[in-house]
């Protein structure tokens, strides 16, 4: 036989025995990556012991219809104290977390970003405030700062009157047209009470009075009559009528008086800001992860190792935290009123 008659059929022997080795090689590399998930999630459950939570599927972990992951988190939330570990798939959990003792235990703490969980957002927005950790956290948002002084807002106040002054004038003119104003029982009061504090009244800038030409002259009792009047239609601009006139009722009226007497300090506009960011709060969530093992107020404690997830929406929507949550009250958020330090973090808190 000849040489290169030997080599072709030495070849199809070659080529299985890599086939096989290879074969045997992945098999190896599966086992041990199967036994590695294994343990990393016979230790989460460990971890997690103290921390109940409702049966999740090994392998695809907490299974959420699209589109309802608020409701189900919310479920969750009235469920189980404080906390609960959520399972993603295999070995892939974090806690979530919405207590406001909790939160101030991680706020209070310095572990960084989980980097797997903002990864994806890199390519979108670039490393800034929401992606830096640390330092070059300190570094940038002390370069930031200048951007958010209270005198950035000072140019808009203008604007933001003359629109309220064209809204107003529009809205007087379908007074006069339809008496019974129905076109108003769809439009929120609380919205354009504050609308119209916001315009009016941002650190005394615009003046709320009547021009002194066009007050009437009269007795003792009629002007003390027309400052009464004045003071009722503080939010108001020359010639509107008071809004207690647009808009009637005890739901509306019975809340004015107790705040118009501090319009130049805007309480009730802050107040109704406040409650919208409680309901959405522009951070819903933040992810941290732990560097030092951690315990909690109530004894419970989480390794160092396991993902946290502050929820601020299920913080602010914790029945036990915020009676009625889903309700729209600004009286939530009144200044004589008394609330944890930590139950209300529209834009997070603590360390970057």
């Amino acid at each position: 036989m000849s040489v290169s008659g030997l080599s072709l059929t030495r070849l199809p022997v070659s080529i299985s025995g890599f086939l096989q080795l290879a074969s045997l090689l992945g098999l190896l590399l599966f086992l041990f990556k199967a036994a590695q998930l294994y343990l990393r999630r016979q230790w989460l459950l460990k971890a997690f012991q103290q921390f109940p939570s409702t049966p999740s599927h090994w392998l695809f972990g907490h299974k959420i219809q699209k589109d309802l992951e608020l409701q189900q988190i919310l479920s969750w939330v009235e469920k189980f104290p404080s906390a609960f570990p959520r399972w993603l798939w295999g070995s892939k959990a974090h806690v979530i977390i919405y207590d406001p003792d909790y939160m101030k235990v991680i706020l209070g703490r310095s572990d960084p970003k989980a980097s797997g969980t903002y990864r994806f957002l890199a390519p979108w927005i670039g490393y800034g405030l929401l992606l830096l950790n640390e330092q070059t956290w300190f570094q940038h948002r002390r370069m930031l700062t200048p951007a958010f002084h209270y005198d950035i807002l000072k140019p808009y106040v203008g604007i933001v009157a003359d629109s309220v002054r064209v809204m107003l004038d529009k809205w007087e003119k379908l007074i006069v047209k339809d008496s019974s104003v129905e076109i108003f029982q769809h439009i929120s009061m609380m919205t354009l009470d504050s609308i119209m504090k916001c315009a009016f009244s941002y650190q005394g800038n615009v003046q709320l009075d009547r021009p002194s030409d066009q007050r009437k002259e009269g007795s003792a009792a009629e002007r003390e009559r027309a400052g009464e009047d004045q003071e009722e239609e503080a939010l108001g601009f020359p010639g509107h009528p008071p809004v207690c006139q647009i808009f009637p009722g005890p739901a509306f009226c019975s809340r004015w008086p107790h705040f118009r007497d501090h319009l130049d300090q805007m309480p009730y506009t802050t107040m109704c800001i406040k409650e919208a960011l409680r309901i959405y709060p522009p951070v819903p969530v933040v992810v941290r992860d732990l560097k030092t093992p951690v315990t909690f107020p109530d004894g419970r404690s989480l390794p160092k190792g396991i993902i946290v997830t502050l929820s601020f929406y299920g913080l602010h929507h914790n029945s036990k935290v915020w009676p009625n949550p889903e309700v729209y009250d600004p009286l939530r958020f009144a200044p004589d009123s008394s609330r944890h330090s930590h139950s209300f973090l529209p834009f997070s808190g603590g360390a970057r």
